[in-house]
Formats: C-alpha cells, sequence, structure tokens
C-alpha cells in the first residue's frame, strides 16, 4: 500500500485505503465526496477545519 501523506488530496487518500474515513469523519470532515475533497491537501481541509495536521496523520498512520 502506498504512504498516505499530507499533501495528497481526501480523494486520493480514500482511494489508497478507504479505511482511512471513518478517521476523517471523527475529526469533523464530514464531506469526503464534496468537489473540495478531490482539489485540496489533506493539510489544507485541516488547516481549513481548524486540525493539527500531524495529530491527524498520526492517526492515519496507526492504522
Amino acid at each position: 500500500m502506498a504512504d498516505i501523506t499530507k499533501d495528497m488530496t481526501i480523494g486520493e487518500i480514500l482511494r489508497i485505503n478507504p479505511d482511512v474515513a471513518p478517521i476523517l469523519m471523527e475529526a469533523g470532515m464530514h464531506c469526503l465526496g464534496c468537489p473540495s475533497a478531490q482539489g485540496e491537501s489533506l493539510e489544507e481541509a485541516a488547516m481549513v477545519h481548524g486540525m493539527d495536521i500531524e495529530e491527524l496523520m498520526g492517526k492515519i498512520n496507526a492504522l
């Protein structure tokens, strides 16, 4: 499986590993299928949602 990075879009991440969806939903990113999920990086989305990207990446990498 490919490594997930904070520079990937949410859409890319979900194509690589759909099991990341519950982590993102729990973090407050409920619009996983919206156009923004296809165009902005995970880091950008975290910033918009006021999340700590390093904490979020830690949860994703622990999967």
